[in-house]
């Protein structure tokens, strides 16, 4: 089994690493959008946002994670096949998509942790306040967390879309490489 990425196809670790983020993502954005019409008498007023939290500190690490494997792992050339402004609008969007996420992830937790309270990721570890109290930092944080949720949502299905057209109009191997390790052509 190909663990790392090679000239011409991710590894097995950037692949799992990859599709766990996007699903995470997703589904935090799901579990978000779903949980902030939840009434006080819902049996899952406080179970959800415990769970987003818990779950955000976990994404945040699996990120960190991401982007030490790509820094430390060289990626995949660009097919032949590519022109140089989708290389280009590919590289720009990925590392967008690692700015959005980051902010994402810190606007949630300063959310969490603005009246000076950590967070619990499900009774394991506690993550504490950095900043202690600081007024207005929780309706500053959450708008940045709104927007910038909705912003990575949507460059992500943007993503997505390209990722299709490569595989459904120019019938390359693009997606297909983020699926299985190609083996290299002798």
């Amino acid at each position: 089994m190909q663990l790392s990425n090679t000239p011409v196809s991710y590894g097995f670790v950037a692949i799992v690493l990859h599709w766990v983020a996007a699903v995470v993502v997703f589904g935090m954005f799901a579990l978000g959008f779903w949980m902030v019409d939840l009434t006080y008498y819902s049996s899952w007023y406080q179970r959800a946002p415990d769970i987003h939290r818990a779950i955000g500190v976990l994404l945040f690490c699996l990120i960190v994670l991401r982007l030490f494997w790509r820094l430390f792992t060289a990626s995949p050339d660009a097919l032949a096949n590519h022109k140089r402004w989708e290389v280009i609008g590919a590289r720009f969007a990925h590392g967008l998509l690692y700015v959005l996420v980051f902010v994402a992830l810190v606007s949630g937790y300063l959310i969490s942790t603005a009246d000076g309270s950590f967070v619990s990721v499900f009774g394991w570890i506690e993550v504490p306040s950095v900043t202690g109290q600081i007024k207005q930092l929780e309706d500053t944080a959450g708008l940045v967390h709104y927007w910038s949720t909705w912003s990575l949502v949507a460059l992500a299905l943007a993503h997505s879309a390209g990722a299709l057209k490569h595989h459904f109009i120019d019938r390359d191997n693009t997606l297909r490489r983020m699926f299985v390790p190609q083996r290299q052509e002798k």
